[in-house]
């Protein structure tokens, strides 16, 4: 009873939230954050959160790191508490707040990508067609089988190739039957950058890491499953999806004894098509999951749609090849044979912030770029996004950012400036839905496991952020005592790790929840 008490709290409670801030301040910026209350309007309940919240950053275990925290009143801006608020700090996926609010103010929470595979041959008689076929890519992030919207949990629905099997098959009912051409992957709608820089060469072989492309076939990552055989010494069953022969997997994972430590080591240089697994796995251990980024994207994709097509009996004379930018105009009058659109935008940022995925707000970045200025490249989204920040009341100086995902190490903001951007979301008229997009406490997303249990859970709703020794949230607050908050907090230079790295966070949560009050009305 008290999960689906606290579920009825934490929805009618984000709309308070809304519904509590001024009304002039919902039609823009909303005003700046004034400076924290004087002597003469101390509250006891600031000062017992206060008490609290040094405490936990007292903790011998958090002294060593450097620490960034604010928490303001959301309806009045007025600052509760503070520390290091005007500090850089590296975000890690915190950068995606930053991401997520400009696509929704710049596309609206409607927009879909479009996907197409077009030819400028001709279709004859019987099925023959005389050119290329190309699949052109603008962004999309839900060419896979991933299930929108976001439930709660990440689901999937048939195969990992399922949204390309389906673009064939409208091929195939076009009444394609012979393609005398190239199968060719064109991701020239963004600009030709893998990597943006500040990411780290241990990331580009993994999902989290994958290579951008206006092209992402399964979110261009292939998993494979690794199950222990019958017998410790054994080789393990090493299975890869949804297509591994455009690489050349090399497994000699074992079967280890029962009980014994899991351990996975890889070896695959950049560029190269040779991936090499080691490691054991104990016997009768659950099958584990790991996930290859695919450094090539235009280039699989067109690999994997020419051989969907042949299985659908489309013979095919030329080769599997891709474009990128900077690229050729395109040829005016291109037939479009099959097309898919996204979800809304919305639902995009539901997985962006709930599963923190890298590569979809890398994709939005870009395309917020090319949808204003015609080019899709991260500098142009980068320019885009310090323009709308600007103009939305962010100090200039307060954010540095070098990609949209938070995954650079370059990347450097104040706690303040995220808290004004949050401020300036919640103003919007989508304010409501953005919110509805961040991780829950105790609920959902990558909070939840934590905070179960406790004054924090279902009440607190916020991105969470990590990289070695980084760590960071930032959202809203719904306390006991009916106030509505927004903060930030950050842990850089951290050595914490497990549990540790993320309890100061928890208890400032559980503190500002049990403790702080809506503000007292003033008399005039």
């Amino acid at each position: 009873m008290a999960g689906n008490r606290g579920k009825k709290l934490a929805a009618g409670a984000l709309a308070a939230f809304l519904i509590a801030l001024p009304a002039a301040a919902q039609q823009g910026a909303g005003p700046a954050i004034p400076a924290t209350p004087g002597p003469g309007e101390a509250r006891p309940d600031l000062a017992r959160f206060r008490a609290r919240a040094d405490a936990a950053l007292a903790d011998a275990k958090a002294q060593r790191s450097f620490w960034g925290v604010l928490v303001v009143d959301a309806a009045t801006g007025e600052t509760l508490y503070e520390l290091n608020a005007d500090r850089y700090f590296q975000p890690a996926s915190n950068a995606k707040l930053f991401t997520t609010v400009l696509a929704m103010a710049r596309l609206g929470p409607g927009y879909r990508f479009h996907t197409t595979i077009e030819t400028s041959g001709t279709l004859e008689r019987g099925g023959i067609l005389r050119g290329d076929l190309v699949l052109v890519g603008r962004g999309a992030p839900d060419i896979s089988n991933r299930k929108y919207p976001y439930r709660g949990t990440a689901e999937t629905d048939g195969p990992p190739e399922k949204a390309l099997a389906e673009l064939a098959d409208a091929v195939v009912a076009k009444g394609v039957k012979e393609i005398e051409g190239d199968i060719v992957g064109d991701d020239s709608f963004f600009d030709n950058e893998r990597y943006p820089p500040g990411w780290e060469v241990d990331d580009i072989p993994f999902g989290f890491g994958a290579a951008v492309s206006a092209i992402a076939v399964n979110d261009n990552t292939l998993a494979a499953e690794v199950q222990p055989a019958s017998r410790s010494g054994a080789p393990a069953l090493f299975t890869v999806e949804p297509w591994p022969a455009f690489y050349v997997f090399d497994s000699k994972i074992t079967t280890g004894a029962p009980g014994s430590e899991t351990r996975f080591d890889l070896a695959w240089e950049p560029g190269s098509r040779q991936i090499a697994v080691s490691g054991s796995l104990p016997l009768g251990a659950k099958p584990a999951r790991l996930e290859f980024a695919i450094q090539e994207p235009a280039e699989y994709a067109a690999a994997l749609l020419k051989r969907l097509l042949e299985q659908r009996g489309v013979r095919i004379s030329g080769q599997a090849c891709a474009k990128h930018a900077p690229a050729q105009a395109a040829v005016a009058g291109a037939t479009v044979l099959a097309e898919r659109l996204s979800p809304p935008l919305l639902e995009v940022i539901r997985v962006v912030n709930k599963l923190s995925q890298n590569l979809h707000a890398e994709l939005l970045l870009r395309t917020v770029a090319k949808v204003e200025t015609g080019i899709g490249s991260r500098e142009a989204g980068l320019k885009t996004e310090n323009d709308f920040l600007k103009g939305i009341g962010v100090e200039e100086d307060d954010v540095l950012l070098n990609d949209g995902s938070g995954l650079s190490r370059a990347n450097l903001v104040t706690p303040r400036a995220v808290v004004a951007l949050l401020r300036y979301a919640a103003h919007q008229p989508w304010g409501e839905d953005f919110f509805s997009t961040l991780p829950v406490a105790g609920k959902d997303g990558t909070l939840e496991s934590r905070m179960k249990d406790t004054p924090a859970a279902g009440r607190v709703r916020a991105k969470t952020g990590s990289l070695e020794h980084v760590r960071a949230a930032s959202g809203v607050v719904t306390t006991r005592g009916g106030a509505h908050l927004i903060f930030s907090m950050f842990d850089n230079n951290s050595r914490l790790r497990g549990k540790d790295s993320v309890a100061v966070f928890d208890a400032l949560c559980d503190a500002m929840v049990e403790e702080i009050g809506a503000a007292p009305v003033k008399t005039p």
